[in-house]
């Protein structure tokens, strides 16, 4: 049976952990601000309210889906062509929930739909260097992670939903390449930890040549999906016979 100390200790070291995830969800927070802050705007020059930028941020959250949502709302796109489009773009999420289940195997269903909810390609990407450099990934410190990046990211779309009344063309200033840019960045550190540049390269290579040549006989969305499975199965061959 465990005494007060020792519960005291734990109950420290808990909050030390999910403090030490939003600490190093601070970086990601930076570019959340300005993605975040471009899908707020971008929804409002498609004509959705405050309250439906919101509140797809809360449901949703995912700032590609949110781009596409709001270019297709502005396509008068079909319900049925932006859920099926959504549904598509965001099938990634089952590679990286799958890529840090191993992680989290000893905690239980619910806990793990809690972490897999809040999954994102930006989190995804600062818990994959943790391991990288072989930094402890655990329970709380994912929650801390998760959380700060979510809340963030709510806030930052409704900045954008607010002040992007008076900007009425995005593109001037560069908000539609904001979702693109912090990828790019988030790839960069991941080759600059990992040290393996030639095969990075090589992986990434492969994954542009499939995506362009399977973009001749299927749509963009299921070719990036094809070019991600298969390049990232060629990455993982790589891997086992380094």
């Amino acid at each position: 049976m465990q005494t007060t100390p020792q519960l005291k200790h734990e109950a420290q070291e808990s909050a030390d952990r999910f403090l030490q995830g939003i600490k190093d969800c601070v970086p990601t927070l930076l570019s959340y601000l300005s993605i975040g802050f471009a899908a707020g705007v971008v929804g409002n020059t498609a004509g959705l309210s405050i309250a439906e930028i919101a509140l797809m941020s809360v449901l949703i959250y995912a700032g590609s889906a949110q781009f596409i949502f709001a270019g297709m709302i502005a396509a008068n796109g079909s319900a049925a062509a932006i859920i099926l489009t959504i549904f598509i773009v965001n099938l990634r999420h089952l590679l990286l929930s799958a890529a840090l289940s191993p992680y989290f195997r000893r905690l239980s269903p619910l806990k793990n739909m809690l972490i897999g909810s809040l999954l994102t390609d930006e989190t995804f990407g600062v818990a994959m260097n943790h391991a990288s450099q072989k930094k402890p990934i655990g329970e709380k410190w994912m929650f801390g992670l998760n959380i700060a990046a979510y809340l963030n990211w709510i806030i930052a779309t409704l900045l954008g939903a607010i002040f992007g009344q008076w900007i009425t063309n995005p593109e001037n200033f560069g908000l539609d390449f904001a979702l693109t840019a912090m990828f790019i960045g988030l790839l960069v550190l991941q080759i600059a930890n990992r040290k393996r540049i030639a095969k990075d390269i090589a992986v990434a290579l492969s994954a542009v040549v499939f995506v362009v040549g399977a973009s001749f006989v299927t749509s963009g969305s299921a070719a990036v999906i094809a070019a991600t499975v298969i390049a990232a199965t060629i990455g993982m061959v790589m891997e086992k016979w380094k």
